[in-house]
């Protein structure tokens, strides 16, 4: 019996079987994919399709113009559907794909916005995130960021970092979509305030605690020790992209560490020079890739305390051992680049965009010879 009734609905007509449907899962609006050549980069295809019996699944990528070709996308009969084309890099493109059935489409969906482009982690504390003094916007239409569950246009301020206020990714997406011809993806998740000590792995001690105090535990023997929960977000971003998922890690981050008030909470540079490679050494492990890593030279307050040197030969240092590359001078940017008429720590509207130029100054050559252009 359960035969004949299995043969029946073999032979049923598709409009007895629901009408078909499809959705997709990945790409999403807006997202940014890492390229793996200057000309190319691996896109994922997947998500759900039902009352598919005797279908095709096809799909286009169109270009600014409109221009693309529909191709098969063969990935078995199952309702759950994934598979992976390469794709030029370039962008936005339109996604579109469709279910056929005898040449005809019978159901259809899309995706407005999937670039194959440059992707950068952006991490450390409040100048690395929104706390900025001018909200920036982007300019070029070109850049986009992920807060861990969804891509959107990456106007500030950037879901997925501390703060509400400006921050200095757009005028940097901008630079560089303008100089590469790409979109530009971020991945913020800096934190206002922290030490390098709260961005240690789980269980990783030091002798004094930072002068913020939630993210660390004082154990019996007096120490204290991280609670990993920064390292956690880092860790989770970095797999969920994969190995060589995104380009480089954008670190800035020093502020919290240098001359504190309490001299009990500021770190020497040699502890500086510890803790940060060791978050370096321990997130490429739990990546699965060596991802390179650029360090910014951070440690400016206030005028009359611009500088720690201290810090500043720590975060060099890590450059010269060949466990990060240079990122730019931030603590040189003074006067009305800081907020409020150059009496804060944060950046204002002029320094976000200068501190932007700064960043793109050290990616763009760097970006260049990876890519194997001049």
């Amino acid at each position: 019996m359960r035969r004949f009734l299995c043969a029946l609905v073999a032979l049923a007509p598709p409009s007895l079987w629901g009408i078909p449907e499809i959705k997709l899962m990945s790409p999403t609006d807006h997202q940014v994919v890492q390229r793996h050549s200057r000309a190319e980069g691996r896109l994922t295809i997947s998500g759900v399709r039902k009352d598919a019996r005797g279908t095709q699944l096809e799909f286009r990528l169109l270009d600014a113009q409109g221009q693309g070709a529909w191709r098969q996308l063969d990935t078995g009969s199952e309702d759950a559907f994934s598979g992976i084309i390469t794709a030029p890099s370039g962008g936005w493109y339109r996604l579109e794909a469709r279910l056929t059935q005898d040449g005809k489409a019978v159901a259809e969906t899309s995706v407005a916005h999937v670039g194959i482009g440059e992707v950068f982690l952006v991490a450390g504390q409040s100048n690395s995130a929104n706390h900025g003094e001018e909200k920036q916007t982007v300019k070029s239409g070109l850049v986009a960021s992920f807060d861990g569950q969804a891509w959107q246009v990456a106007h500030d301020p950037q879901r997925g970092a501390s703060g509400k206020g400006g921050s200095f990714l757009p005028p940097l997406g901008d630079a560089l979509a303008s100089k590469f011809g790409v979109p530009i993806g971020f991945i913020p998740i800096g934190i206002g305030a922290t030490s390098v000590r709260e961005w240690l792995p789980a269980g990783v001690t030091f002798p004094s605690p930072p002068t913020i105090l939630s993210r660390v535990t004082k154990r019996p023997d007096g120490s204290w020790e991280s609670n990993g929960a920064a390292f956690g977000t880092l860790v989770s971003r970095l797999k969920h992209f994969g190995p060589r998922g995104f380009r480089a890690v954008l670190w800035h981050q020093g502020e919290s560490d240098a001359n504190q008030k309490d001299p009990t909470r500021t770190l020497p540079g040699s502890l500086y020079q510890d803790h940060l490679g060791r978050i370096i050494r321990d997130s490429r492990q739990a990546a699965g890739w060596e991802a390179p890593w650029f360090v910014a030279q951070v440690s400016y307050h206030v005028p009359g305390d611009e500088a720690s040197e201290d810090i500043r030969a720590a975060q060099a240092a890590l450059w010269k051992a060949g466990l990060a590359l240079a990122g730019p001078d931030s603590d040189a940017l003074k006067g009305d680049l800081r907020e409020r008429g150059g009496k804060g720590v944060h950046f204002s509207g002029p320094g976000l965009r200068r501190h932007a130029a700064g960043w793109a100054e050290k990616i763009t050559p760097w970006l260049g010879q990876q890519l194997g252009q001049k």
